[in-house]
């Protein structure tokens, strides 16, 4: 359906898949990208290698019409994205001349060194254009369908709102919310009975504990009020027979 935009992940680092930095991106883009109506379909985790982030990117880009990657573009050995994307999409991997003005004329009101390694944050795929960075001037950079920016979680929320104003957006997913006594267990089959009377939404049963009590909130999703009402009300009915 034309309406339906997705997207696809890809968080890099060994830092993430170490444990020593827990990853606060991925909450944040899907909710901003729910909220406009873009389906977050899948999120990747690679470590710093070039080869995993080539693939994992180029998965992603096929069958989505966007991906989002975090983390990798700083000025240390390690920061290979740039190289990566740029060799996902077979280009050179470049130091950009506006990107390396902004930078150098940005140490030089710090009366700081423009040394090598903050220069390698100017490198991106030969025709690239810039993810503007309103918190430390180095720029995230966007080819194609995938926009590249940083890891630090408020560089990259400040990244992200320029870039959601440019996106083509779908219809929302509109939800509503059914609270149930029974476990998923009870509901399990005729549940399932529902999803498939019902195709055009998404069901959702999710296991809840509060109190010393289990319970289960159970998710009605869909792009049409009128069909999303209608699987409410089957679900409704469902429980009141129980």
């Amino acid at each position: 359906m034309s309406d339906i935009i997705t997207a696809g992940m890809v968080v890099i680092g060994d830092e993430i898949l170490s444990g020593r930095t827990k990853d606060r991106n991925i909450g944040h883009l899907a909710e901003m990208l729910t909220a406009i109506g873009i389906d977050l379909k899948e999120v990747r985790i690679v470590s710093d290698d070039q080869d995993a982030i080539v693939e994992a990117v180029n998965a992603l880009r096929e069958r989505n019409s966007y991906v989002f990657t975090t983390g990798g573009i700083g000025p240390t050995h390690d920061d290979i994205t740039a190289d990566a994307i740029s060799a996902a999409f077979g280009l050179p991997c470049e130091h950009d001349e506006k990107a390396d003005t902004l930078l150098r004329e940005h140490y030089a009101r710090r009366e700081m060194e423009y040394t090598s390694a903050r220069r390698r944050m100017a490198r991106m795929p030969r025709g690239a254009t810039h993810i503007d960075n309103p918190v430390s001037v180095a720029p995230g950079f966007n080819i194609g369908n995938v926009y590249v920016m940083a890891g630090v979680p408020a560089i990259f929320q400040a990244m992200l709102d320029n870039v959601i104003p440019t996106l083509r957006t779908g219809t929302k997913l509109i939800s509503t919310t059914v609270p149930c006594k029974h476990g998923e267990g009870t509901i399990g089959a005729p549940l399932a009975d529902i999803q498939s009377a019902h195709p055009d939404t998404i069901i959702g049963s999710y296991p809840k504990y509060q109190d010393g009590s289990f319970w289960t909130e159970i998710v009605v999703r869909s792009r049409d009020q009128a069909k999303m009402e209608a699987a409410v009300k089957a679900v409704e009915d469902m429980l009141e027979k129980l």
